[in-house]
């Protein structure tokens, strides 16, 4: 025989698992915009049945249904689309940060323009023409000075920029290094809350989605594999193991730049490392391959003319800009000699001598075949062979021609990284919204869900009135016949 109350308690059990249907519907809703996010659903499973109880096999046909119940609160989340974004997310991080270097040195290269290093570097040159038209001119010399002054500022000035572009991307690598430390911290606490929670039978959801946000923005600075183990996740870089459990590797720039570039091979801090060791210090050696070449081809040429000194024998021109010492430091060290800067007449123009009547040797100031040889240093091909130390875009050209190629290579890259950069932000947007489609909440789907919810719900309730309605009319109302 039957329970009596044996309705009572499906309806019950349909109240409270409509009621968590509803409860998760609300929670979805509160958290249609919440980054990371995963929407969450009530499995629901028809209650154990029961037979009638009987010393025998019951007689009576069927088994008695016992209403529904709830398993769990699980999270609908694709692990293929995770790892399919951060696959896409790191190439992200890398390109947007090699975009932005190389275009800040394109920036920094200010060409073409007419106020760029070319034109500064024509104004030179043309100094030099304008000298051999009046070599003994004052007031041509000194603009042939002030033109070098010119040439050497934007040297300074360019290396100061890329020093200062190299410092930032250096503070840079620190910041997103201390990041990587906190965010592995923050996941191998997450894996042991996690851990502690599901331990004790519940669901850690909401845990679970922060664990993955982290492990999303984690995924844009460096590269990573995740794969979930009883512990928790077991996060690697490369070959290299950055948490396990609860715990976590401390990941400082030792570690970093011991990774670099075999285990850390993407992701935002490569990108940084990648361009402070390549793309600035291509360009800085570029520049200073340009200056060497420049001061020493100068310098030579001076050196073969003569001053407006007049001394018995004549004054050969001595250094027109100070010699490169180091090649590291050339475009940021190079200044016109102190010689020219205090005297303009040190300025060697001429190349020619003559014996007055008294036999004493003097310098013809009127002749302009030195500063005519220095002119025509713009159109001499030379080796950029940057002292053995870099590789040089280019040997055998001009300095015209130098840089351009470098202006062209710069250009180049700029450009790729850009096409890259694009492209990444079309896939990570098509896996984000395929993860979207499958985790992300609707709310048009979930208020669907709550009117369904709310209808079974009262339903139970109705169900719940009727068999209380019935076992009154069995307690207070059968056996009172003939009272």
């Amino acid at each position: 025989m039957r329970s009596s109350f044996g309705g009572i308690e499906i309806s019950k059990r349909g109240i409270l698992t409509q009621q968590a249907a509803l409860t998760t519907a609300g929670h979805n809703v509160a958290n249609a915009n919440t980054p990371g996010y995963s929407r969450q659903v009530v499995k629901m499973v028809a209650a154990e049945p029961i037979e009638a109880l009987s010393l025998q096999r019951s007689t009576i046909p069927g088994q008695m249904g016992q209403g529904v119940q709830f398993t769990e609160v699980k999270r609908i989340r694709e692990a293929f689309l995770d790892k399919q974004f951060a696959n896409e997310n790191k190439s992200l991080g890398e390109w947007t940060v090699k975009q932005d270097t190389l275009e800040k040195l394109e920036a920094i290269i200010n060409e073409p323009s007419d106020t760029g290093l070319r034109q500064v570097l024509d104004n030179f040159w043309n100094s030099w023409q304008e000298l051999s038209k009046q070599p003994d001119n004052l007031e041509t010399r000194a603009v042939v000075k002030e033109s070098a002054l010119a040439v050497t500022d934007a040297f300074n000035h360019a290396a100061k920029q890329l020093n200062d572009l190299s410092s930032d991307l250096n503070d840079n690598i620190s910041v997103k290094v201390t990041q990587v430390d906190t965010t592995l911290r923050q996941i191998a606490g997450l894996n042991n809350e996690i851990f502690r929670v599901e331990g004790l039978g519940n669901d850690a959801n909401d845990l679970r989605d922060q664990r993955d946000l982290l492990v999303d923005q984690l995924s844009k600075i460096i590269n990573v594999s995740v794969q979930e183990e009883s512990g928790g996740y077991h996060i690697k870089m490369g070959n290299q193991d950055l948490v396990e459990g609860s715990t976590a590797t401390t990941f400082d720039e030792s570690v970093a730049t011991g990774a670099y570039p075999s285990d850390l091979n993407s992701g935002e801090l490569y990108g940084l490392m990648y361009s402070n060791g390549r793309y600035v210090d291509e360009y800085r050696n570029q520049l200073n391959s340009m200056v060497t070449t420049i001061v020493t081809a100068v310098n030579d040429a001076h050196k073969n003319g003569y001053t407006l000194a007049d001394t018995n024998p004549p004054t050969k021109g001595g250094n027109f800009f100070d010699p490169v010492t180091d090649f590291a430091t050339a475009a940021a060290t190079v200044k016109v000699s102190s010689n020219i800067t205090d005297n303009v007449e040190n300025i060697a123009a001429s190349s020619r001598t003559y014996t007055d009547e008294n036999g004493v040797v003097r310098v013809v100031k009127g002749n302009n075949e030195n500063a005519l040889a220095l002119a025509n240093i713009k159109n001499t091909k030379y080796n950029f062979d940057g002292s053995g130390v870099t590789k040089i875009i280019l040997n055998g050209g001009t300095f015209d021609e130098f840089l351009r190629a470098v202006v062209s290579e710069i250009g180049v890259q700029t450009q790729e990284a850009q096409r890259q950069v694009s492209n990444q932000k079309i896939l990570v947007d098509q896996v984000d919204a395929r993860r979207q489609s499958v985790s992300g909440v609707s709310l048009d789907e979930e208020m669907a869900d709550m009117i369904k919810y709310q209808h079974a719900y009262n339903a139970a309730a109705r169900s719940l009135t009727t068999f209380d309605e019935m076992l009154d009319k069995v307690i207070n109302s059968m056996g009172t016949v003939g009272r």
